[in-house]
């Protein structure tokens, strides 16, 4: 297994792309039920826990991009084998993949439960599952640059769906923001850490930097598009806050789609049907990189074609769907998700990080 790649001029893409890449996959379903679980454990200092969280990110982020400074063009699996050698680097790779899958498998049964709960209460869960893992298994079939492609469209096209919410924002109570600052600054923490799994995705980087033509352009469009992710969460969760009581908030589930739900025109009723459909676009960018990041690592590790990798996983996917179709097994499934991120991605970069750097200090000294 070579440590550092070379990637053919007609699969890299340019740096500018990550930013609809990371902000495709940061924004998905956990968008919705995110203000109702900040909101509950920090009240009304939640906007502080989410800035936290966004000041912790951008310290992970200058870690993750010292890591890979440190290689000319090298992963997440090529350094892993680089400094842990071939059998412990590829273990811990492939905790890197079953990240990704159980990652994009909540974002499949959490959205499906949504459209059962707001939309098709009866719907088959085997039906709608395949349909969404045909376009997924589809665009990732195309290849890296199918996948930027629709990351970027799909992106630019889903920006619609938080327009209907400066209705709300109009109509905000600003008592509800008051009193601020009492509010104990350990929840206010575990608010920030409870952030995690809306934030999760941005470590899709450590995969994708082999493939970034212009590598030393890459820290701006990262930087930015975590930002951007955080001013629509912080917007979001603001908005919710404001136009909804405590208790209306903590009663409900999926607090971001009562918003739509309450306003009406007069060409339609329900609005939130709209938004539930729509909602499709954004999470298809988000389980397409995630399954093109499942399909990469296992060919880069083990040679196993992508092509191979992306019906097993699929049909997994689809087997294993019907049998979460209640909340808390799909609830269990997003904790795991989110407690296997944390430490992951927001913690062992710093572990890591001094690792490669005393290693490059010994490879230096040596010569």
């Amino acid at each position: 297994m070579d440590i550092n790649i070379k990637i053919k001029e007609n699969l890299q893409i340019q740096a500018f792309y990550i930013f609809f890449i990371v902000v495709s996959i940061q924004i998905g379903v956990g968008l919705i039920g995110f203000p109702r679980l900040v909101i509950t454990e920090t009240l009304e200092d939640s906007w502080i826990s989410i800035l936290i969280a966004y000041a912790y990110i951008v310290c992970v982020l200058i870690a993750m991009i010292l890591i890979l400074k440190q290689y000319d063009s090298s992963d997440f699996f090529g350094i892993h084998v680089d400094i842990f050698g071939k059998w412990i680097g590829k273990l811990i790779g492939m905790v890197f993949i079953v990240h990704f899958a159980i990652s994009m498998f909540s974002v499949l049964i959490t959205y499906i439960e949504i459209v059962r709960v707001f939309i098709f209460p009866n719907i088959s869960i085997f039906a709608l599952s395949f349909l969404i893992l045909c376009l997924v298994i589809y665009s990732v079939l195309g290849g890296i640059r199918v996948i930027v492609g629709v990351c970027t469209v799909f992106g630019i096209c889903s920006n619609w769906i938080f327009l209907p919410l400066i209705q709300p924002t109009l109509q905000m109570d600003l008592t509800h923001f008051l009193p601020l600052f009492e509010t104990p600054f350990p929840d206010i923490l575990n608010g920030a850490k409870l952030s995690g799994y809306s934030f999760l995705g941005f470590e899709i980087i450590l995969v994708l930097y082999p493939f970034i033509k212009n590598k030393k352009k890459i820290t701006f469009p990262l930087f930015l598009a975590t930002s951007w992710t955080t001013i629509i969460t912080l917007f979001v969760t603001m908005v919710v806050m404001g136009y909804l009581s405590y208790r209306e908030i903590s009663m409900e589930q999926w607090v971001l789609l009562i918003l739509y739900k309450l306003q009406t025109f007069s060409f339609i009723e329900r609005f939130d049907f709209i938004i539930v459909a729509s909602w499709l676009i954004i999470i298809i960018p988000n389980m397409i990189i995630l399954m093109w990041g499942i399909t990469y690592g296992m060919k880069r590790m083990y040679k196993i074609p992508q092509r191979y990798t992306l019906y097993i996983a699929s049909l997994i996917s689809l087997a294993a769907s019907p049998f979460f179709y209640e909340h808390f097994l799909i609830q269990k499934v997003i904790n795991l998700s989110a407690q296997l991120g944390f430490w992951l991605v927001y913690v062992y970069p710093f572990i890591l990080l001094p690792i490669v750097l005393i290693k490059k200090r010994l490879l230096e000294n040596r010569k």
